[in-house]
């Protein structure tokens, strides 16, 4: 479920952290991803027949997820991005009334499917088979397995994804947190993107959150944006019934806290639930139950194309030539050279004492600190680019050799002509709508023609008939 209602409060008072991409975008980007909502998306969106089937291998057992994560997997790899797949460890205490509410509902919408089918509805039967879904322990196993084979990492959380992504953002092992639950930013992860796994059929952009920037526009400590996130309801406790997000924000920037919100409260007309414990729902937030980072290595390994062959093809029935395929676009992808996104090169200069003033060098400084004359000095100013056969040239503070130099700009070319066949596409896709446009605008013109010519007929017909009369 994630945060209740966060996503109108962010588009509201925090516009300035949201922003729509495509997957291109990310590209050269380590990300972490919450496997359990992916794998819950798959199983959901890969399907077939009028009603909607899971896929399924000779024995009746569902392949969507599979199906689903070795596609969409390879597609992220082919655009650049680096996944990380980290799995759900066992649920926490707080979660198991919440865990309960979600049984429930399966449990209903399984009698109200049968109902569905006995009476023939195809619509109603594939809206219901949806709400059915859920992500068993063995589905989980099966993705673990795929991902390893196609040397991708995988982290085993001890309790919650999201928590685990989270930690592993903020230290620095990744650079954002892919999940579509909202729990992410409340777990405190600097960047958050929804729709990464999200069918591409849907048209989704990538939504990208900016946990700093959201917190400045809000004007909430993090302490205060997770009192936030818990009166708006989420996964760990109750909800006060009557308070929405529009609500529970002004609450929190009026009071504070939760504990200063109940003591202003009128509990006649907001009672308070007797499982609303926000305290150990802070706490989990604050401090989740997770593996240390540092203990965590994430390191890409060539693909098992036998043991692919054999999982996939023999086991679960899937096409020989796709699977091939697939780990041969895995190898190009892994054994091209590293490039590097555009603004790694942008770096702010590094300030010293000896910037300060600028030496005698061979080549000439720029603005008020170049070098003075023209010696055989090694030392220059600042922006001064030393010309000297082995000399390095300094960019951000960084001693760069020529070699490294030759290698960042072909990295900064072929950044360049991916940009450009981004804007291609785009101008491509603009093209046609208003080609399409101008089809459409050109059929009216014939049906109205053809109005007005029928009119006319019909008017001359009538005259006709008059004068046969008279």
């Amino acid at each position: 479920m994630g945060i209740k209602g966060l996503t109108k409060l962010l588009y509201k008072y925090a516009s300035r952290a949201v922003q729509e991409s495509t997957m291109n975008s990310f590209f050269g980007r380590k990300i972490a991803i919450d496997a359990s909502t992916a794998i819950y998306q798959f199983l959901i969106a890969v399907r077939f027949g009028t009603d909607g089937q899971q896929l399924t291998d000779k024995n009746g057992e569902v392949t969507s997820h599979l199906i689903g994560l070795f596609y969409r997997c390879i597609k992220m790899i082919q655009r650049g991005i680096k996944p990380v797949w980290v799995f759900d460890g066992a649920p926490p205490d707080i979660k198991s009334d919440e865990l309960d509410k979600r049984r429930k509902r399966r449990e209903e919408a399984e009698k109200e499917l049968e109902i569905a089918k006995e009476k023939g509805d195809i619509e109603l039967t594939t809206k219901l088979s949806k709400r059915t879904v859920h992500s068993s322990r063995k589905h989980n196993d099966e993705c673990k397995k795929l991902l390893r084979l196609m040397g991708v990492p995988v982290v085993q959380a001890p309790c919650e994804a999201e928590a685990q992504c989270a930690v592993l953002c903020k230290a620095g092992k990744v650079w954002g947190v892919g999940s579509e639950d909202y729990d992410t930013l409340a777990f405190g992860s600097p960047i958050l993107l929804k729709h990464l796994t999200a069918s591409e059929s849907k048209k989704l952009p990538i939504k990208e959150f900016d946990l700093r920037k959201v917190l400045e526009d809000f004007s909430l400590t993090m302490d205060q944006f997770i009192d936030m996130c818990i009166l708006c309801g989420s996964d760990f406790t109750d909800k006060i019934k009557g308070i929405g997000p529009h609500r529970a924000f002004e609450l929190i920037t009026k009071f504070g806290s939760i504990e200063n919100v109940i003591k202003n409260l009128d509990t006649n007309k907001y009672p308070i639930p007797q499982n609303f414990d926000f305290v150990k729902a802070r706490k989990f937030f604050q401090n989740p139950l997770v593996t240390n980072p540092d203990e965590i290595e994430i390191k890409f390994r060539e693909p098992d194309e036998e043991g692919l062959i054999k999982f996939l093809v023999e086991e679960k029935g899937f096409d020989e030539k796709r699977v091939r395929n697939g780990v041969r676009k895995l190898r190009k992808e892994f054994n091209k050279p590293t490039q590097m996104r555009l603004d790694s090169f942008f770096k702010p200069l590094q300030k010293s004492a000896n910037n300060k003033r600028g030496g005698r060098g061979r080549g000439r400084g720029r603005g008020r600190d170049r070098g003075r004359g023209r010696g055989r000095g090694r030392r220059t100013g600042i922006g001064g680019l030393l010309k000297g056969k082995n000399s390095p040239k300094r960019r951000g503070g960084l001693r760069i050799t020529h070699t490294q130099n030759k290698k960042n700009s072909e990295r900064k070319r072929k950044t360049l002509e991916n940009e450009k066949e981004i804007k291609k596409e785009k101008e491509i896709k603009k093209e046609k709508e208003i080609k399409k446009e101008k089809e459409i605008q050109k059929e009216k013109e014939i049906k109205k023609e053809k109005e007005i010519k029928k009119e006319k007929e019909k008017k001359e017909e009538h005259t006709k008939k008059k004068k046969k009369k008279n």
